[in-house]
């Protein structure tokens, strides 16, 4: 199995991301049901246009073939609801759009994403001037796990980092979800700050 491309995340992947959201949340949800709705995700398709438009917020996507077209992201404007609702079904895990309808014609299956974003604590009492690429969220799509997806994910994400000039990447990783933890560990990631809880 070829290693994925990892690129910039466009408009086009939307219904895409919005799969994979649902898959991420639902994880969270059979971990902590007090703390984690079901059937929601994250984030509507007009904040993911807003995070897919701003280099502050860099969405990676892992696909196997080539990037969205033009028409795609054209698409998908027209298929957007208006009524704040999510932006796509679930899509059949079959690698083909052609029976979904909301999946752009020309849009590619992604594989998995890496949501990114940078930090930076300007003139903070106590922080220093440092920027941190945080990694918001690491998703592989539970058909294609066992592909080296999130390694190469988070080994992309790590290389943007370094050229970026940060100092540091993070992560936050529950502990509902041990399999993750286990992964980042893997990566080389270490534990700096740990939260803790008493539930009353």
């Amino acid at each position: 199995m070829s290693e994925p491309t990892i690129r910039r995340a466009t408009v086009a992947d939307i219904p895409e991301l919005d799969r994979l959201l649902h898959q991420v949340l639902e994880v969270h949800h059979a971990g902590r049901p007090d703390l984690f709705k079901g059937g929601v995700t994250k984030y509507t398709a007009a904040e993911l246009a807003g995070l897919i438009a701003s280099d502050e917020t860099p969405i990676f996507v892992a696909v196997a073939g080539n990037p969205p077209t033009d028409e795609a992201a054209d698409s998908f404007v027209a298929v957007e609801p208006t009524n704040g609702g999510d932006a796509c079904a679930e899509r059949a895990g079959s690698g083909s759009n052609e029976s979904d309808p909301t999946i752009p014609a020309g849009a590619e299956p992604v594989l998995g994403y890496a949501f990114c974003q940078f930090q930076r604590h300007p003139n903070d009492n106590i922080l220093t001037d440092i920027t941190t690429l945080y990694v918001d969220d690491i998703c592989v799509d539970e058909m294609a796990r066992g592909r080296h997806v999130g390694s190469a994910l988070y080994h992309h994400a790590l290389a943007f980092a370094k050229e970026s000039g940060c100092h540091n990447l993070t992560l936050n990783v529950w502990s509902c979800n041990p399999g993750a933890q286990a992964f980042y560990e893997r990566m080389g990631l270490k534990p700096y700050k740990v939260g803790m809880e008493q539930i009353l």
